[in-house]
């Protein structure tokens, strides 16, 4: 346990630097993009100083750094080409600009990075090499569930470059069968880690992983801000996609008693 220290050194000082930059830039999203990196940081290094077997530990490097490098850079992207998101830009009207308040915020995803790690202690404990099968189940988790985020990733930016969709609430691909598909398949990816921690003594942290990452997304910083964003800027239409598609996980569309249909 006493890695988490490290991580949590790193994530601190590493938000240190997102808040100055935000001071600088008016954009508090860069604090998700360093999440992501600082996250990914924390797998490398705890695979890296474990003490479990080889193959479990390799592959939480591997599988854990990619998964952070890849939302990390989306989200990078999106900070460097778009104006502050609407939740942060309510943040910040909200504390009326406090700086101390928005230091306070990013200090806070630092201890959030330390929680999100546990399950990486598990695998890095993990004594069992000779696993291969929960390996490659774990393999095909992440390539199921990275790839499934991916590509609601780039179905909601294609979407929302067209300037004709203005206004307008994503129902294309996967955002027919859920409002929030990229968060769906970001809790489906923590799983890859309950698989990676069989035999481990700590797998019980493992799967804090899942647990706290729903937690998270259904009641506290994913669906209640995006939802409440969407609503302000959306009205109407997303009322009515409220009424019609699946929250988180995907299921086919309702029809409402209010719907009508939408031009294309």
């Amino acid at each position: 346990m006493k890695l988490l220290w490290w991580v949590w050194l790193y994530a601190a000082v590493v938000m240190c630097w997102g808040w100055w930059w935000q001071r600088r830039h008016q954009n508090i999203g860069v604090v998700d993009v360093l999440w992501a990196k600082s996250v990914a940081a924390a797998a490398l290094l705890l695979a890296l100083l474990g003490d479990g077997a080889l193959l479990p530990r390799l592959a939480l490097g591997v599988l854990g750094g990619l998964w952070g490098a890849r939302l990390a850079l989306h989200l990078w992207r999106r900070v460097r080409s778009e104006e502050e998101d609407g939740r942060y830009r309510y943040l910040r009207d909200h504390w009326q600009g406090h700086q101390g308040k928005i230091f306070g915020f990013f200090q806070a995803q630092a201890l959030l990075v330390v929680l999100f790690a546990l399950p990486f202690i598990a695998v890095a404990q993990n004594p069992r090499g000779e696993g291969i099968g929960w390996v490659l189940a774990a393999v095909a988790m992440w390539v199921l569930s990275v790839g499934g985020e991916s590509l609601a990733d780039r179905q909601l930016a294609r979407f929302r470059a067209d300037p004709a969709n203005k206004g307008r609430t994503c129902r294309e691909g996967l955002w027919r069968y859920s409002r929030h598909p990229n968060y769906f398949f970001e809790w489906l990816h923590w799983f890859t880690y309950v698989l990676l921690a069989v035999g481990s003594p700590l797998w019980w942290l493992a799967c804090a992983g899942p647990v706290v990452m729903y937690v998270f997304l259904r009641w506290l910083s994913g669906v209640p801000f995006t939802e409440k964003q969407a609503l302000r800027s959306r009205g109407e239409d997303y009322r009515e996609y409220q009424r019609s598609t699946s929250m988180i996980f995907p299921w086919f569309p309702r029809k409402s008693a209010h719907s009508k249909e939408l031009p294309r």
